[in-house]
């Protein structure tokens, strides 16, 4: 068995408060098991939680991971925009013509994130998280497949295009392909890997690496999880089995 993605983490300096942000654009209620910290629970199929972890850096750079929030008609997703900005969100420019299709908002604390229209057919089968829209090459989407045990549902060569999505359903994750924008530092999303239950976290990060992971060091100093990176650089960690 594979591990499982157990959570999507969000670095913030105000936890709390960007919790209560994404509880209301989707819907989630906060989890009060005490090793959650500061958490959202799906209400839906999307397989993972979302924690929000204190820092107190400040966001530099455009993240190299955002969400695709789902449409099921134009009045649900001039709802969703609307309710977003009503809880603090922005509308910011990334460079989209301002004839395509997302709408592009900003969190409280800057996090990208899109509202797709209902005319997205590739998403048209997704909850109302569509996606984890990744910048990344072909390599690490084919890395995270294997990783978790999801299929590919989506491998353009041309494009070097790729996506994954879990078999029981929920979000897909997507790669867009090159040009790969460099990373500045550490990332302010990444995600946290559970291995099997009565797993083994060292044989776990083993498997990882003979995938093409390494381990890495950010300072977690002794830490019980390991900190890894997949082929493009992105962090995440391996938490002790539960």
């Amino acid at each position: 068995m594979t591990c499982h993605l157990f959570a999507l983490c969000i670095d913030a300096n105000d936890p709390l408060g960007l919790a209560r942000f994404w509880s209301g654009v989707l819907g989630w209620e906060m989890s009060d098991h005490p090793h959650d910290g500061i958490a959202l629970l799906p209400s839906d199929d999307t397989g993972f939680r979302i924690r929000f972890l204190l820092t107190q850096e400040q966001k530099a750079g455009q993240n190299q991971m955002h969400f695709d929030l789902t449409s099921t008609s134009l009045e649900a997703e001039q709802e969703t925009v609307t309710r977003s900005l009503g809880l603090g969100a922005r509308h910011i420019d990334i460079g989209q013509r301002p004839q395509e299709d997302p709408v592009v908002l900003a969190d409280p604390e800057g996090n990208e994130f899109c509202v797709i229209a209902p005319s997205n057919n590739f998403l048209a089968d997704c909850g109302f998280i569509g996606a984890l829209s990744c910048d990344g090459s072909q390599e690490v989407g084919y890395f995270w497949s294997e990783a978790l045990g999801w299929p590919l549902v989506w491998d353009q060569d041309q494009d070097q295009e790729t996506a994954i999505r879990s078999p029981r359903g929920g979000p897909k994750i997507t790669w867009g392909g090159p040009p790969v924008r460099p990373k500045t530092g550490k990332n302010r999303l990444h995600v946290d890997l559970a291995p099997p239950v009565h797993g083994d976290q060292q044989a776990e990060v083993d498997r990882l690496i003979s995938l093409g992971a390494t381990r890495i060091d950010i300072g977690q100093g002794e830490a019980s999880w390991v900190v890894m990176a997949d082929p493009d650089g992105n962090e995440f960690c391996v938490l002790t089995p539960r």
